[in-house]
């Protein structure tokens, strides 16, 4: 049993990482209120994965071979904005479809970049396009584009993971305190 256990991990499958919600928001005076369906963010297939994406010249995607996501990306993003939004302890409830809440409004995200760019210095650029949607009457309240670069210290999944995570808060906690404002 022991031996058939150990002839199926393989050392050729890549580390999984994940994306760290961000904790610390300013207080907010008033009420909470309001409650927040986030849908999961639409994505190219080339970001539609558990791979990490690598943009270079002529925009031609390739992945890193030492790591991967631990989930779908957009998957994955879905998840850590519902955990932004708990976090912030702005709104009265968060959650996704399906999890059968009277939900005030949606939050419609498109990931426009998510990738490691390899042109000269290694940055990751993290880009995402939003919209706050009334859940009653269909009408798009708001929408912005929120994005955040930050340097890699090297190509390796390590050191992408880590700006990755790094440039997410910042553009999550943006998100955050963007919508809460709109509604």
């Amino acid at each position: 049993m022991t031996l058939a256990l150990a002839g199926c991990s393989s050392s050729n499958v890549p580390r999984g990482f994940d994306i760290i919600a961000p904790t610390t928001f300013p207080a907010r005076a008033g009420a909470v209120r309001g409650q927040l369906l986030v849908v999961e963010p639409k994505a190219i297939a080339s970001l539609d994965t558990e791979r990490i994406a690598v943009r270079g010249p002529g925009g031609a995607y390739s992945y890193l071979t030492d790591g991967a996501w631990a989930d779908r990306l957009p998957k994955l993003l879905q998840a850590r904005l519902i955990q932004s939004f708990e976090n912030a302890n702005r709104l009265r409830s968060v959650g996704r479809p399906g999890d059968r809440l009277a939900s005030d409004w949606q939050l419609l995200a498109e990931i426009r970049s998510f990738e490691v760019v390899a042109s000269g210095a290694t940055e990751v650029v993290v880009e995402l396009s939003v919209k706050i949607v009334n859940d009653r009457s269909g009408r798009i309240l708001a929408g912005r584009v929120f994005s955040a670069r930050a340097p890699a210290g090297g190509t390796d999944a390590v050191n992408v993971s880590t700006a990755f995570n790094g440039a997410v808060q910042s553009v999550m906690r943006e998100i955050v305190l963007w919508s809460t404002g709109q509604v």
